[in-house]
């Protein structure tokens, strides 16, 4: 049995995550705690709420050296929603610019869209090479948020990154936004999969048989 630390930094669903893991036959420990976060299989970073607010909170457990220290070394982290965005380099929000972990280059933004937020069900545009999305074809995720990222510059004009090359998943409302990153080690999902029913246990259950 694999095992699965939530980090507890005050910002997500902690307990729908933590269900969501034990469903798909994870042993999950929701954590503050910067060694259980380390020795992990796996890291999982959820998140709810403003970017820099979640930085604030990101940094008081020293998350961002968590998550530095295990991709350093191989080790696999999956951020979800906001646990998402702050992987990015930047964050802007109400007029707030505001820095991210800086593991993907890309500016967290408003989306452009006639209705925010984007509330409900939708589908992806995973490449067949996916292995989050391996077998969910044409299957919806639940997505809850106003902001996310329009453009991924990575291997284009943005600073290369020590992962790469990046597997992106794209998604729609109103226009084209990251609806997930597989990128090595660090893997992460704008939606919520711990709110997606049996195609978020599937996608869950992926991550996990990736685990070393």
């Amino acid at each position: 049995m694999k095992k699965v630390a939530v980090l507890d930094y005050g910002s997500g669903n902690l307990r729908s995550a933590e269900r969501a893991l034990e469903r798909v036959g994870a042993d999950v420990t929701v954590t503050a705690d910067f060694q259980t976060a380390l020795d992990a299989d796996g890291l999982v970073v959820p998140g709810v709420g403003a970017f820099a607010a979640c930085m604030t909170g990101l940094d008081a457990v020293q998350g961002r050296r968590i998550i530095g220290r295990r991709l350093a070394g191989g080790r696999p982290v999956l951020g979800i929603c906001v646990g998402m965005q702050i992987l990015f380099e930047r964050g802007v929000e109400h007029g707030v610019d505001a820095e991210g972990c800086g593991e993907w280059p890309g500016v967290v933004e408003p989306l452009q869209a006639p209705v925010l937020p984007h509330m409900g069900w939708n589908t992806v545009q995973a490449p067949r090479e996916s292995v989050l999305f391996d077998g969910l074809e044409d299957e919806r995720f639940y997505f809850v948020h106003s902001y996310g990222v329009r453009n991924f510059p990575l291997g284009q004009d943005g600073k290369p990154s020590r992962l790469t090359p990046p597997t992106v998943t794209w998604a729609e409302h109103g226009d084209r936004f990251v609806a997930g990153v597989e990128n090595g080690p660090l893997s992460a999902t704008q939606f919520h999969p711990e709110k997606s029913g049996d195609a978020g246990a599937e996608l869950l259950t992926n991550w996990l048989g990736s685990l070393d």
